[in-house]
C-alpha cells in the first residue's frame, strides 16, 4: 500500500482523467486518502483561483479512509469508489449550505441531499466540497458577496464562465477530477468552452432534478438540467451513467435506456456546422477556428454542411427562448419586483436594451402568452426531429468568443462585449445556449484549440434522447484536441 501522503503522488496526476484515477484506485496503486490530499494541497496552493468555496474536510478524510479500508477487504462501493470530487454550489448536500451566492440564503442548509448527489455518493465518490457560482446562478461570471470572485486558470483577469464557473476553473486547474454542474442558459457549456474542459448538458428528464429545487419551490423547470463536467469524455459518460435514470414516483413505472450512438467515428458522419448568427455575432478568430474544425472533420471523412439549421428566423427563436427562460423565474420574484416588471413592460423604454425589455415582458406575460411561446417551442421540437433525419449532429459555438475580462462594475443587463471591433450586448450569448435548451436537446461541450493562449470549444448538439451520440462525437473531437492544462499550473 502506498503512503497516504500527497508527496508520494506525481503532480501531473492532478490532471489525469477520473477514469485513470479510478483504475489506479481499483488496483490499489494509490489510496483515496492520498488522492484527496493531493487535490486539497493544490487548492491551498492556488487560492487566487477561488474555485472551491466550501469544504467538509473531516468528513471527507474519514470517508476516504473508509473507502481505502473497504478496498483492502475486497469491497467496492461502486464505479466512483474513492474518487474525490466537488459539486456546484447550487446542488443540495445534506448539512451543507446551499446559498446560490445570495446573502439572503447564507443560512440555508438543506436537511437532505439531491438525488444526483445521493447517486454520486452511492457510487463511491468522496464529495469534499462545493464550487463557486454567480449570485442566483444568473451570470457568465462567477462572483458573489459571500464567496468572492472565481478566476479563469488560463488568465486570472478573465472569467471562467458561469454559472458553473467554479466547477470548470477547478477542473482546468487540477483542483478536482470530476464535477457536477447545471445548465439552462449555457451554464455547463460556456464555462467548459472558456476553461478548455468537457461538459454535458443532458436531455431534460433523464437526470432527475428531485431534491435540487430552490428554497420554497417544488416546481420542476424542464429548461434546467444537471450534468457532469470533466477533463475527458470517458469521465462524462461514466458520471452520466451514475446520475441518470428515474427517481421518485417515476421510478415505479419506467426505466432509462438511451439509444446507442449513431456513429463512433467521423467517417460518414452527417454534420451541420454553425459558425455565426445575426443575433449573436461570433468573434472572427473563433469563427475561423470552428470553420477550420469543419475542414478537419471533412478530412476525416465526415459530410459537413455549413450553416444548416431547422429554422431561418434566429430572432424569433431567441425571443421565444428568452420568454420561456425568464418567464419561468417570474414566480420567484418578490412582489415589488414583479409589480415593477408589469409596470415597465407596459411602457416603451427607448433606453432599454432588447434583452432588458424582453426580460420584463417575460416576467409580466399573461398565461396566454406563455402558451403561445410553448406552441412555438413544440413546433421547433418537431422541426428539429425532422432535421435529424438528415443530420446526425450540429456543431455550433458555445458563446461569442474566448473568455472575456472580468467586469464587476456593472450588472449583466448593462454589460457589453467587444466583438470584431465593436460592442455587442453581453446577453446576446444566450442565443447559443438556447439553440439546444429550447428544443430539449442534449449538447456536449468539447475544446477545439486556443486563441491568444485562451481555450475555445464548441457544443455538439444531437437529437432528443440521443446523448450517447453527442458524447461519442465529443470523444472524436477529444482525439483531435485533448485537454491541455494551463502551463502555469502544472
Amino acid at each position: 500500500m502506498p503512503k497516504d501522503l500527497p508527496d508520494d503522488l506525481p503532480e501531473d496526476l492532478a490532471f489525469a482523467p477520473a477514469v485513470t484515477l479510478l483504475d489506479r484506485l481499483a488496483r490499489r496503486a494509490v489510496t483515496a486518502r492520498a488522492l484527496l490530499e493531493l487535490h486539497l494541497a493544490r487548492i491551498a496552493r492556488f487560492p487566487q483561483i477561488n474555485a472551491v468555496i466550501f469544504t467538509d474536510l473531516d468528513a471527507a478524510r474519514a470517508r476516504a479512509d473508509a473507502a481505502d479500508a473497504a478496498l483492502a477487504r475486497g469491497e467496492r462501493w461502486g464505479p466512483l469508489h474513492g474518487l474525490p470530487m466537488t459539486v456546484k454550489e447550487t446542488n443540495n448536500v445534506a448539512g451543507w449550505p446551499t446559498t446560490y451566492g445570495d446573502p439572503a440564503l447564507a443560512a440555508h442548509v438543506p436537511a437532505r441531499s439531491a438525488v444526483v448527489v445521493d447517486r454520486l455518493l452511492a457510487a463511491g465518490a468522496i464529495i469534499f466540497g462545493k464550487t463557486n457560482v454567480p449570485i442566483n446562478a444568473l451570470d457568465w461570471q462567477s462572483y458573489n458577496a459571500l464567496h468572492g470572485t472565481t478566476r479563469n486558470p488560463w488568465d486570472l483577469a478573465r472569467t471562467p464562465g458561469g454559472s458553473s464557473g467554479g466547477a470548470t476553473a477547478a477542473l482546468a486547474a487540477g483542483l478536482v477530477p470530476l464535477e457536477l454542474g447545471s445548465d439552462a442558459g449555457g451554464s455547463i457549456r460556456l464555462p467548459a468552452h472558456f476553461c478548455g474542459v468537457f461538459g454535458h448538458k443532458p436531455t431534460p428528464g433523464i437526470v432527475p432534478n428531485l431534491g435540487n429545487e430552490r428554497p420554497g419551490s417544488r416546481l420542476d423547470n424542464d429548461l434546467v438540467v444537471s450534468g457532469p463536467l470533466a477533463r475527458s469524455v470517458a469521465d462524462l459518460v461514466l458520471a452520466l451513467d451514475v446520475i441518470a435514470g428515474p427517481a421518485g414516483p417515476d421510478a415505479a413505472a419506467w426505466r432509462l435506456q438511451l439509444p446507442p450512438p449513431r456513429a463512433t467515428g467521423l467517417r460518414g458522419l452527417r454534420v451541420a456546422l454553425i459558425s455565426d448568427s445575426p443575433v449573436a455575432e461570433v468573434d472572427h478568430r473563433y469563427r475561423d477556428a470552428i470553420l477550420d474544425l469543419g475542414r478537419r472533420l471533412r478530412a476525416e471523412g465526415a459530410a459537413v454542411v455549413a450553416e444548416a439549421l431547422p429554422f431561418d428566423d434566429h430572432e424569433r427563436h431567441h425571443a421565444t427562448y428568452l420568454q420561456l427562460l425568464r418567464g419561468a423565474a417570474s414566480g420567484r420574484l418578490p412582489q415589488a419586483a414583479f409589480d415593477d416588471a408589469v409596470r415597465r413592460s407596459a411602457v416603451a423604454d427607448a433606453d432599454a436594451s432588447p434583452y432588458v425589455s424582453r426580460t420584463f415582458s417575460a416576467y409580466a406575460q399573461r398565461h396566454r402568452d406563455w402558451i403561445a411561446a410553448s406552441e412555438i417551442r413544440a413546433e421547433l421540437k418537431r422541426a428539429w426531429s425532422a432535421f435529424f433525419t438528415r443530420f446526425d449532429v450540429v456543431i455550433a459555438p458555445a458563446g461569442v468568443g474566448p473568455a472575456f475580462p472580468i467586469d464587476e462594475r456593472r450588472p449583466r443587463e448593462e454589460r457589453t462585449l467587444a466583438v470584431n471591433g465593436h460592442r455587442i450586448d453581453y446577453n446576446d450569448q444566450l442565443f447559443w445556449a438556447g439553440l439546444a435548451t429550447l428544443a430539449s436537446l442534449p449538447a456536449t461541450a468539447a475544446p477545439i484549440g486556443r486563441i491568444d493562449g485562451l481555450p475555445v470549444g464548441v457544443q455538439i448538439i444531437g437529437p432528443y434522447l440521443e446523448d450517447r451520440t453527442t458524447l461519442a462525437i465529443a470523444a472524436e473531437l477529444e482525439r483531435l484536441n485533448p485537454f491541455v492544462p494551463p502551463q502555469d499550473l502544472t
